[in-house]
């Protein structure tokens, strides 16, 4: 898959299935917005996909990771089978990382491969495959479906003047051999220094900043048994992105955005350390650049609410 043409890929991801998973549709609603309203800007088509169900996220693979293995893979399997698509994007962190697991689990567990022949014959429906699909991130799609140079072409309102910390959170690189299109030179995204979302916001305009702290855990997995040190950790990252002289956090992950959210508003009012960047969606911020309107891209949903930094800019 990592060896296809660029042009090639380009073709291939004008028009993919789209996995929102559960969080695009409660807390990351301004994410799954900003999504859309950016793919139709860029002429970009999604298909969502039908029936869809939960990837598993983190709680069912801690108890059983063989069901998230299933759980996935009937994602996969509808998105393949049913609705013939070549590629599904997930912008979530959590889902685009348990599919990638579970399509490397399918091809390498003989264990794997059989409770979910097993669960999808009882469920009545096609078992999936490994290497039916292709499954990308949202940055992938953006990216390689569009390219900085076309995206240059559409800018009608420069992020010029915003300075950004890029943050990617951990599970869009890691464990490493769930993504073996990674790190395979010039053109692909580097595990351990990703860099397609300031490929993106570099060409609408924005100033990157150097962020030491780009694949770092906010602590997402820990928010609900152990609120302190994810608020720490989420604090950890803040700190740093105000040290580089950000604005913004752009974040492309709704439990990492949220997190930061949330866990900045608990700083401050628990642990009594304020800070005052703003997250927003790499998606929102693109849609800005492009000439959506603030709310368009669900800028009035976000905690963190960033119009009036926008407005400060020029941008709003």
């Amino acid at each position: 898959m990592s060896d296809t043409p660029v042009e090639d890929k380009k073709a291939k991801y004008q028009r993919v299935a789209y996995y929102p998973g559960c969080a695009l549709e409660g807390t990351g609603h301004a994410y799954n917005r900003s999504t859309k309203a950016v793919g139709k800007a860029l002429g970009l088509e999604l298909d969502e996909v039908k029936n869809w169900n939960c990837c598993g996220a983190m709680e069912v693979k801690n108890i059983d990771p063989k069901i998230q293995t299933y759980l996935s893979s009937r994602v996969m399997s509808i998105a393949a089978n049913e609705m013939h698509a070549d590629v599904v994007m997930a912008p979530c962190n959590g889902c685009y990382h348990n599919l990638k697991k579970a399509e490397h689990d399918l091809a390498h567990d003989a264990g794997s491969r059989e409770v979910v022949d097993r669960i999808s014959q009882k469920a009545g429906h096609a078992t999936y495959q490994a290497g039916q699909l292709e499954t990308i991130h949202a940055l992938d799609w953006i990216k390689q479906g569009v390219g900085e140079e076309e995206l240059k072409k559409r800018v009608k309102n420069s992020l010029k003047g915003l300075k950004v910390a890029n943050y990617y959170g951990c599970m869009y690189t890691r464990p490493r051999h769930i993504f073996p299109e990674k790190d395979r030179g010039p053109g692909s995204e580097s595990t351990s220094q990703p860099h397609f979302m300031d490929d993106l916001l570099e060409a609408a305009g924005a100033e990157n900043v150097d962020f030491a702290l780009k694949t770092a855990c906010c602590g997402g997995a820990h928010t609900l048994s152990d609120s302190d040190t994810s608020t720490k950790l989420v604090l950890n990252i803040l700190r740093a992105a105000e040290a580089a002289g950000a604005d913004v956090i752009a974040t492309e992950c709704p439990t990492c955005h949220s997190g930061l959210e949330m866990h900045q508003v608990r700083a401050e009012t628990v642990l009594g350390q304020k800070t005052t960047v703003k997250m927003m969606y790499f998606t929102q911020l693109l849609g800005v650049a492009l000439g959506l309107a603030p709310r368009k891209v669900g800028l009035h949903e976000n905690v963190s609410d960033g119009i009036e930094l926008l407005k400060s800019k020029g941008l709003e």
